[in-house]
Formats: C-alpha cells, structure tokens, sequence
C-alpha cells in the first residue's frame, strides 16, 4: 500500500507530526493569516511566499498542475486564541469546554454592582432635608385627624393612600405586560375600610373575598386566555397586599382609644425607620440583604429595634395603660414585620424592574414605598394590641 506521509527535502518519508507539533503549525498559520490581512499580502505556513502565488521552487511544469490557490482568509481572533491555547500545551483533547467550566456569575444588582457584604455601607441616598419636610407634613395630618377631626376623616386618609398605592402598583406591574383592574379594585378598597371600622374582623375577610372575586371575574369577562389570567391572579395578590392589609388600621382605629393605638402603632414603624437610618450611617458595616436591599445592614437594625422598643414602652405605659413589657414586644415585633414588609416591596421591585413604585412624595418615591412596612406591620400591632388591650369597643 503506498505511503502518502510528506516528503523532506532528502526524498525521504517524513516521521508523522505529533499532536503539539500539529498544534505550533495551526498557530503560525493563524498567526500570519491574522498578521497579513493588514499588512499585505498574506504569506503562506510553509514559507515566506505570498498567498495565492505559486513558489519560486516550482518548475513551470508543476505550476499549471497546482491550479489557482484560494487567498488565505483572515483568522478570527477567537480562532487565534484558540490556537495560542492549543499551543501552549494548556488545553488537552479531553478538557471540558469552557462553558462547562465555568461558575455562576456573581449576583448582582439593578446597576450591575456585586456588593461585598464587608465594605461599610455608604450614606443614606435619599435627600434627607426633603424627606423629613414631607415627613413632618404627613405626621401632622394624621395626628390632626386622629385627634382634632373626626376618626373618619383618618378613614379617609387611609383610603385615599389605598387608592393611590393601587394605582401605583397597577403602573409598576405594567412593565411586565400586567393590567389590574383599578376599578372593582378600588371600590372593593373603600367596602373593606368601612367595613373593617363599623362590623370588624369577620366584615374585612368577606369584604376582602368579594372584592378579589369581583376584581378576577371583572378581568376574566374583559378578555380571556393566558393574559387574563395572570392579570386576574395579580388583581387577587393586589386586594391582599393593599386594602386587606391597611383594614387592620381601620380595626385598631374602631377601638374606645383607637386614635392612641394608631399613633403608637404608625410611631413604631417611623421608629423603625429613623432608628434604621440612623444606626446604619452611623455604625453600618454588615449587609443584610445586600441583593435585595443592598442600603440595609445588621447594625441598622439594632439600631431599629433600639428606638422602637423604647417608643413603646413609653407609649404603652403612658396613654395606652398597659404593662411595660408589651411596650417591649410591640416595638420588637413591629420593626420584624415593618423590616419584611420593606424587604418583601424592594424584592417585588427589582423583580420588575423599578426603582421606585411612584415620585408623588419627594424623599420617599411613591405612598406605596412609604406605607410598604406599614402595611406588614398593621395586622402584627392590632394582634398584639388585642390581645394586651382588648377590643377596647
């Protein structure tokens, strides 16, 4: 059987390339592909004779028997580093490929920034001047309808919020391709307050039924398929976010000294909130949530329960009359609630891709980014209040 293997200069067999010396070939090939597409003329693995061009070596007989050489093509670099890796003896025929081998990226947040858990965190972002303004705006409001308007203009105040936050979420959703139908909603929200504040518990869940219900048969009727489904779900997920939730203030507030237990309730989660600030600027050196929430850290936490905890224990052993270490577990138990109900929005957030939920109060973004722990912390403060207080009706 004839030997086709190459020929050396001597007329003798050549000894069969080993695999790295197939490999160096390959690269000094790419290498002067890649050289010569822009610099002239390509020149040829074997020697220095320009691509396409017959060799000086060769007789005019051999020529024409050659035929037309194709002009070397320029490598792509991702061929080339290819090739520097072959050569390089690194990689072997049996290495697995390069995206088997590699990890996970890091996880990261909405601008693209791996947070490290042990840098100090940096201060609040938030344009604090204003946001105590707006602040101070609101808690004179609602102490002037607490204690110098009727308990129903509070109603109002929380069904307004409602509306608004509805709103908001209806637009945040929208991102994703999610229409929520504010209309049952919002007449659902003002059934469930009022209900909530004239018959109690019993008359917020069936307020709380009818008006999901209605909201899914609402959106199912407008259009069916996949799209009004989803729609449907995210209007039953809105009714127990909002109204549901803020029903539990409408309870505290239905009680003889319902108007203290409000104040005491709101004054634990604005607690919550300055004691955070204050101790996470100050002494923030741990992350808590550094994917979901990268601003919040262990120490402000402390610093959370620190405040809260001693607000109401003055509280409950002034105007509420009750026993100090109930003021100690309604602080304690209102920043847990108030921190997930943060943390639970932030996630919903980032999930779909917004920053905040609205821009109507400076220094705080939207009234759902405002109310967010509020809303966690409401059904937490009227449990304990109840069951320390009574009904108090």
């Amino acid at each position: 059987m004839a030997d086709h293997r190459p020929a050396d200069a001597s007329g003798q067999t050549a000894a069969p390339m080993t695999r790295r010396e197939r490999r160096e070939a390959e690269r000094r090939a790419a290498r002067a592909a890649a050289g010569g597409a822009g610099t002239g003329p390509a020149t040829s693995a074997t020697g220095g004779t320009p691509a396409g061009a017959v060799s000086p070596a060769a007789s005019p007989a051999e020529a024409p028997r050659r035929g037309p050489v194709e002009p070397t093509q320029p490598v792509p670099t991702a061929a080339l580093a290819a090739a520097d890796a072959g050569a390089s003896g690194a990689a072997t025929d049996d290495a697995p490929p390069a995206e088997e081998t590699a990890s996970e990226p890091a996880p990261r947040v909405a601008d693209g920034h791996v947070p490290d858990p042990t840098v100090p965190l940096p201060p609040g972002g938030r344009n604090v001047p204003v946001a105590i303004a707006v602040g101070l705006v609101l808690g004179l409001a609602v102490v002037a309808s607490l204690f110098f308007w009727r308990k129903e203009a509070f109603l109002g105040i929380v069904v307004l919020a409602c509306g608004i936050g509805l709103w908001e979420l209806s637009r945040a959703v929208g991102v994703r391709d999610i229409r929520l139908p504010l209309l049952p909603l919002l007449v659902g929200t003002v059934g469930m307050v009022i209900s909530a504040y004239t018959a109690g518990v019993e008359a917020l869940l069936v307020a709380c039924v009818l008006t999901a219900g209605g909201a899914f048969v609402w959106r199912v009727l407008d259009g069916g398929g996949i799209p009004a489904l989803r729609d449907a779900t995210a209007a039953v997920f809105a009714t127990g976010y909002v109204p549901f939730l803020a029903g539990f203030v409408a309870l505290m507030l239905a009680a003889d000294d319902g108007p203290w237990r409000v104040l005491a309730f709101i004054a634990i989660c604005v607690s919550n909130d300055v004691g955070g600030y204050a101790a996470g600027v100050m002494f923030g050196r741990t992350r808590m949530a550094p994917i979901v929430s990268p601003k919040k850290s262990w120490e402000g936490l402390i610093g959370s329960f620190v405040l809260a905890s001693a607000v109401g224990v003055g509280l409950m052993l002034g105007p509420l009359g009750g026993p100090w270490w109930a003021g100690l577990a309604l602080g304690a138990a209102g920043v847990l609630a108030a921190t997930l109900g943060d943390l639970a929005e932030s996630l919903l957030k980032r999930d779909l891709g917004v920053k905040d939920m609205g821009t109507l109060l400076p220094g705080h973004g939207g009234v759902l980014d405002r109310v967010d722990s509020v809303l966690f912390a409401a059904p937490v403060a009227f449990l304990l209040l109840h069951l320390v207080l009574g009904s108090g009706r």
